[in-house]
């Protein structure tokens, strides 16, 4: 007789809700690298584990149950995580769904955790149509729920970082202590769990090659963040600010087997701020050297870490594109965003970073609580004097597990009514209002920024120099796309 299967995790994803008309070509589908992560520890502490990645496979709650009922696990456990903080709390509609279909077409019990459940465990445990709910990083509460889940009476008062019910009065663990031991806790990422030939890159990534957007990797060399940004979420799951390192020698073996095993070019390194140590980072970038691997890596960065000595050595070994965290052009602003740097500052770092041919994404934000339309307006026309190789905008969102989430409950401010209502792109998103504009005058300013930025002639004419005029013609494209918008519709 076959052994039951313990565990199968699930990402959950609907890339039409989330990114509308940018969902066919122009946004990347990404692979759930810490569902990979959680699948490999689990395994190698003798689980037995698949994945389901429904969303690269494109599937409905109802077909992903059935694919969890013919497996016949004990547990289904949805991990809403997302590559990016936001990329959590906008998946949680169809996470709902597919837990909803899984409790009406399985006989398996339902988790669900990642950093939004980790942010609300309550309110997700009390909604949602789950057995429990996982509060924290996730690997040990799981090994510990199904190690329960195998004793013939599951005693769940001592599974760490559970959420769950108790004669129908709402129970919750203290959350499972922090892996220190990355290395020997969070080895190499299950990869063969996961559809590698379903994943692909940022359109921008891969202006250098756009027509080899796949494959496409993900990997992480740290956990966690030492910031504590009033519109960041990242570190719901770790209970405050800091930083895990991987070792370097982990994560180049890693990155060789994306390499040599799946033919795998395009990498995002998915930490928080991967610019920060530069013992770790260099570390990493001097083992990669003499692999002599024909790489394209986009890694994030704060101007205020960027070592202009170590460009060079990072641009040979692969690392492409710079993703900054430049927010507003106006100080005061920056400041409250806890991101105290000098215009000056963020113009020679960007000029620095790309005089070294690393190309630099600028990530701005509109509608931060004391932002005005002349504040806004002086982000965009920074933007499009800083003329990066692409930029993200925008507007201020009240992610929970963010300061500005804590803010804006205790200032009554209108939240999105449904979970995908965060996603930037969605119909339903309702950004936040700033102290002087309406979130309506926010997402208009953030939209037409957008539309401002990627038409500017300057812009075309760099991008045209330096990718080819057939990447020109991509960006009239991508900026052609009008995203409908419940609070903007009758303009």
């Amino acid at each position: 007789m076959a052994k039951k299967l313990d565990v199968v995790l699930i990402n959950p994803g609907d890339r039409k809700q989330v990114y509308q008309g940018l969902a066919a070509d122009l946004s990347a589908v990404e692979p759930p690298f810490w569902v990979a992560v959680i699948a490999a520890y689990l395994r190698n502490i003798g689980l037995g584990v698949e994945i389901i990645d429904a969303n690269a496979e494109n599937i409905t709650p109802d077909e992903t149950a059935a694919r969890v009922n013919a497996l016949n696990p004990s547990l289904a456990a949805v991990i809403v995580y997302g590559s990016q903080p936001s990329g959590s709390t906008q998946n949680m509609t169809i996470a709902g769904r597919i837990c909803r279909s899984l409790k009406e077409n399985s006989s398996a019990k339902v988790a669900l955790g990642g950093l939004h459940p980790s942010a609300l465990p309550k309110r997700t445990l009390e909604e949602e149509s789950v057995d429990f709910v996982i509060e924290g990083e996730g690997p040990f509460t799981l090994q510990a729920l199904l190690e329960a889940l195998r004793s013939p009476v599951a005693d769940l008062s001592r599974v760490p970082g559970l959420w769950y019910y108790d004669k129908g009065v709402v129970r919750s663990n203290p959350r499972a202590e922090l892996i220190r031991d990355l290395d020997k806790a969070l080895p190499v990422a299950a990869w063969d769990l996961l559809p590698m030939n379903k994943y692909r890159a940022h359109n921008w990534h891969c202006f250098d090659d756009i027509d080899h957007r796949m494959p496409y990797g993900a990997i992480y060399t740290s956990l966690g963040c030492p910031y504590n940004c009033v519109f960041c979420c990242i570190n719901a799951p770790f209970g405050g600010p800091g930083i895990r390192y991987r070792s370097p020698e982990l994560v180049v073996s890693e990155i060789s087997l994306l390499v040599e095993q799946y033919g795998i070019k395009n990498i995002k390194v998915v930490d928080e701020l991967f610019v920060l140590n530069e013992r770790h980072y260099m570390t990493i970038v001097d083992m990669l050297l003499p692999k002599g691997y024909d790489l394209n890596f986009w890694v994030y960065a704060r101007v205020d870490t960027v070592k202009p000595e170590n460009l060079d050595k990072m641009k040979k070994a692969g690392m492409n594109w710079f993703a900054l965290g430049i927010e507003s052009a106006n100080p005061d602003i920056r400041d409250q965003a806890s991101k105290r740097m000098k215009v000056q500052d963020i113009k020679q770092v960007v000029r620095n970073v790309q005089d070294a041919g690393i190309r630099v994404i600028g990530n701005y934000i509109f509608g931060l609580p004391e932002d005005t339309r002349e504040t806004m307006q002086e982000t965009l026309d920074m933007a499009i004097d800083l003329n990066c190789e692409f930029a993200n905008f925008y507007s201020a969102m009240a992610y929970p597990g963010s300061k500005l989430y804590e803010i804006a409950l205790k200032e009554g401010w209108d939240l999105p009514t449904t979970w995908h209502g965060y996603s930037q792109h969605a119909y339903e998103t309702l950004p936040l209002p700033t102290k002087h504009i309406t979130a309506r005058e926010v997402l208009r300013f953030r939209d037409n920024a957008f539309h401002a930025y990627f038409s500017n002639p300057g812009y075309l004419e760099m991008v045209g120099r330096k990718f080819g005029d057939h990447i020109t013609s991509h960006i009239q494209t991508m900026s052609s796309v009008k995203l409908p918008r419940k609070i903007l519709e009758g303009e």
